[in-house]
């Protein structure tokens, strides 16, 4: 009974939603969001293995406790080269020896070597990290640049098909032409109108856009 009701804590830290959700708009303006964590001070550990903050991020050999079996000044391109070789013949070594003599003590030391060997590769391997990086950048900064240029051409494609439309129906355009007396407005009578709406409103029923209504309509029949 008392197994069922412990409670179980997980090592791994709290679902994403369940983090997300501590983050409301109520909870941040009441000042009950959890704090961001601080910034990490001297040493932490991660996957097992300490680290400090003020060494670089790819550490020397030196400092891990391994021996190096390349000078401080290479071609890194150069030396894999090497290493692969070199594992490839202790390789066959190992398999040779597991052949000829497989209680040999040599074989824990061609298993230790293979081990040295593909732990320098993958050191220089990662010390291409940073120039991986700065490629990837560029690449991407590159086919960002690419994209935005073909969508401005393609924009500049289609301002210059409207302004070419635009163009052509202006031209389309008919001249100017007498329009019709018979719908033309008698500006003078409306003008008329108005200045002797003040003396004649009480006396004249009729409105004066009436007036021009039947104006209008006099002159069209």
């Amino acid at each position: 009974m008392a197994s069922s009701d412990a409670i179980q804590v997980s090592s791994l830290p709290l679902p994403p939603m369940q983090y997300v959700n501590q983050y409301t708009d109520e909870a941040i303006r009441r000042g009950r969001a959890p704090k961001p964590p601080p910034p990490i001070q001297d040493t932490y550990h991660m996957f097992g293995n300490a680290f400090n903050t003020e060494e670089n991020i790819i550490r020397p050999l030196e400092s891990q406790g391994i021996k190096r079996l390349y000078p401080l000044h290479f071609d890194r391109r150069r030396e894999l080269k090497k290493l692969n070789q070199s594992l490839l013949a202790n390789f066959l070594d190992l398999l040779d020896l597991l052949v000829k003599c497989p209680d040999s003590q040599r074989r824990a030391e061609k298993v230790e070597d293979l081990s040295l060997l593909f732990i320098h590769i993958h050191h220089l391997l990662n010390e291409f990290r940073p120039h991986q990086a700065r490629e990837t950048l560029r690449v991407m900064m590159e086919l960002q640049k690419r994209q935005r240029i073909e969508t401005a051409n393609r924009f500049q494609k289609h301002l210059d098909k409207v302004m070419d439309i635009l163009q052509q129906a202006i031209q389309n355009l008919p001249e100017p032409m007498d329009l019709d007396s018979k719908i033309m407005i008698d500006t003078d009578l409306l003008m008329n109108r108005e200045n002797k709406d003040n003396s004649e409103n009480n006396q004249d029923p009729c409105y004066i856009l009436d007036r021009v209504m039947c104006s209008i309509v006099d002159n069209m029949q």
